[in-house]
Order: C-alpha cells, then sequence, then structure tokens
C-alpha cells in the first residue's frame, strides 16, 4: 500500500495502553500515543529501556503483554502483513553473498514496490551507483546502511520504524537520511526514531517519547533545536 493521503485526519499509528513485560519484568509502558501522516517522533532513552522491544512490537514482531497497536484503524494482528510498516533494525536483514541489486530485487519479491522507483534508481539515490554488482559482504557498515536506506524507498510503506538510523554513517550519510524523512513525510508516510538522545534530525517540530526502564513514556513536543 502506497502512503496515504497527507489530508486523511485519521492517525496512522495508534497505541492505547501498550505494554511489554519479559519474564514477568516490564519493559516499557503502558503507552499511549498516536502518529499521524507527514510526522517524524523521536523515541528517546538509555539501554534497556525498551526502544528496540518498543519497535518491534509495533512492527508486529512482538506481541504485547497488554494494550494493542492500530495501523489505520485496524488491529495490527490483521494489519502487520499488509506492508503498511518498514522496519530498519541494528542488523540490515539483507543476504551477504548476494549483491546490493539482488537484495534489493528480493526485498521487492516480498513486499511489492513504491510506484516511479526502480531497485537501480533507488541505489542511485542512496550514493551507490555502480555498486549494483558488489556482493554485500564486501561493503564497509556505513554503505550497508545505505543499502537498507535504499531498500526504505522501494517498499510501499507508509510507517518507518527506525533503530538508530544515523548509526555507522558519516555526515554526508546523516543528511541523506534526513533528506529522506523528509520526503517520506512530505509524501504523507511517518517515522518513529529510536535515540540514545542525540539525535539528527532537524525538521519541524518533532515529538519526542521519552522512555525510561519500568516507567511509563512521557509523550513532550520539543521545537526544532
Amino acid at each position: 500500500m502506497s502512503a496515504i493521503d497527507p489530508a486523511d485526519p485519521s492517525p496512522l499509528l495508534a497505541a492505547r495502553g501498550l505494554a511489554y513485560a519479559r519474564n514477568e519484568e516490564p519493559i516499557f509502558g503502558p503507552l499511549d500515543f498516536s502518529l499521524g501522516a507527514g510526522e517524524v517522533v523521536l523515541i528517546e532513552g538509555d539501554n534497556g529501556s525498551g526502544k528496540t522491544t518498543l519497535l518491534k512490537v509495533l512492527s508486529g514482531l512482538l506481541e504485547p503483554t497488554a494494550g494493542e497497536v492500530l495501523l489505520n484503524g485496524v488491529h495490527l494482528t490483521l494489519a502487520k502483513l499488509s506492508h503498511q510498516v518498514a522496519l530498519l533494525g541494528h542488523l540490515p536483514g539483507m543476504k551477504f553473498e548476494l549483491t546490493t541489486l539482488q537484495n534489493l530485487r528480493f526485498a521487492v519479491g516480498l513486499g511489492g514496490i513504491r510506484p516511479g522507483i526502480t531497485p537501480t534508481i533507488a541505489l542511485a539515490s542512496v550514493g551507490l551507483a555502480g555498486y549494483e554488482d558488489q556482493p554485500l559482504r564486501l561493503l564497509s557498515a556505513g554503505q550497508k546502511k545505505r543499502v537498507a536506506l535504499a531498500r526504505l524507498l522501494l517498499v510501499p510503506a507508509a510507517l518507518w520504524l527506525l533503530d538508530e538510523p544515523y548509526a555507522n554513517l558519516d555526515r554526508e550519510g546523516i543528511e541523506l537520511v534526513n533528506r529522506l524523512l523528509l520526503m517520506h513525510a512530505q509524501r504523507g508516510g511517518a517515522a518513529l526514531i529510536t535515540s540514545h538522545g542525540a539525535y539528527a534530525y532537524t525538521s519541524g517540530t518533532p515529538r519526542r517519547i521519552a522512555l525510561r526502564p519500568q516507567a511509563t513514556a512521557q509523550i513532550t513536543a520539543e521545537a526544532r533545536a
């Protein structure tokens, strides 16, 4: 599914009483928040505060201990296979023995493709033109991250869940992430980004979800630095 209509007032994502515990030990929650089209929201917290776990719950990879997640008003267990969510984790989630182009074509075969783009165009958009036939295993950590960002450009997902997207990137790579986020928001998408505190996205007035270990998150609005 392509990005939703930016004029639609209903939230793209809604969490209601969302909580997660591991071995009966609370990790986060309960949380109540929503995310609308065109929004980029920062999830902050120290190690162990549950940032990565929250993204996995929101993507449908983990079942919440309590509460529910709605995507465009549909319960997550029904919507998670609709390709509305794209998760970028700490690991690239790609085959190291395949070339960059083969990896992107594989992603398209699984999740479909956004109109107006091709795997070759996506690679060029992240600064990897000429790397189409390069095996992923031969790339640097920063280049692998760029291939993962190219995959984001391809898939028709309205919601991006990005776990430390600036990791392993130089200054130019950080600016690339910011441009992609801005483009995604402008076409009606939305994104949640995890961070240990420092972040580079500076467009608009992003809200923050501050996670603390075994504590309820506090959601605040913060002006651009």
